[in-house]
């Protein structure tokens, strides 16, 4: 299946389009966003805060890069995706007020996410892991970044623009994920393992 490339911002009629399985090329604009960022905007609307960027329509990576300072400016040495899960307290907030489209990174989220995924016209986008060297080859450059001083390079916003990311659907804008579905057929060859020896 050839990967279809997108480009950010999204609107929700492309959002919805998409499936679990299918393979994407990102494009564009996107934010990086761990647990400082959300914890930051969890209670809060846009109207109440000056951001570097529109979050409307735009792909928040869950991703702490490392980064390097250079003559012009930054560049991101490594970028591979961190546990989703942990932010899930935060995500369905975030998703309904900002307007977010897309979440990138790895081991999927919650139901409640999940719940405000299909509500919203959101998806989420599993990244490869192990990979972070290679992923940060597909950042053309690093256009901002914001609270650096305060929450730290890690936690800090990254406003980064991407060249064909890699990436698969896993849980898309209609309440299907894939990592419910890997996990009710893992827990069916369990319980069919253990029944057989039990036997």
């Amino acid at each position: 299946m050839k990967p279809e490339r997108l480009e950010t911002p999204l609107d929700e009629q492309t959002v919805r389009e998409l499936r679990i399985g299918d393979m994407v090329l990102l494009n564009g604009l996107v934010v990086t966003g761990r647990d400082r960022v959300h914890k930051f905007l969890f209670g809060k609307t846009p109207e109440e805060l000056t951001l570097p960027v529109e979050l409307n329509g735009l792909v928040l990576y869950h991703c702490g890069p490392l980064v390097r300072s250079t003559t012009t400016g930054y560049e991101i040495v490594s970028a591979g995706p961190t546990t989703s899960a942990r932010m899930d307290i935060y995500e369905p907030w975030v998703i309904e007020k900002f307007g977010i489209r897309g979440i990138i990174g790895k081991g999927g989220m919650g139901e409640e996410t999940v719940v405000a995924m299909k509500n919203c016209g959101c998806v989420y986008f599993h990244a490869v892991s192990g990979a972070a060297a290679l992923l940060a080859k597909c950042i053309n450059k690093v256009v901002n970044v914001w609270q650096e001083e305060t929450f730290g390079t890690t936690e800090a916003m990254w406003i980064l623009e991407l060249e064909d990311f890699p990436a698969v659907v896993t849980i898309d804008a209609h309440g299907n994920s894939l990592h419910d579905d890997v996990l009710r057929e893992s827990e069916k060859v369990y319980r069919s393992f253990m029944g057989d020896n039990n036997g």
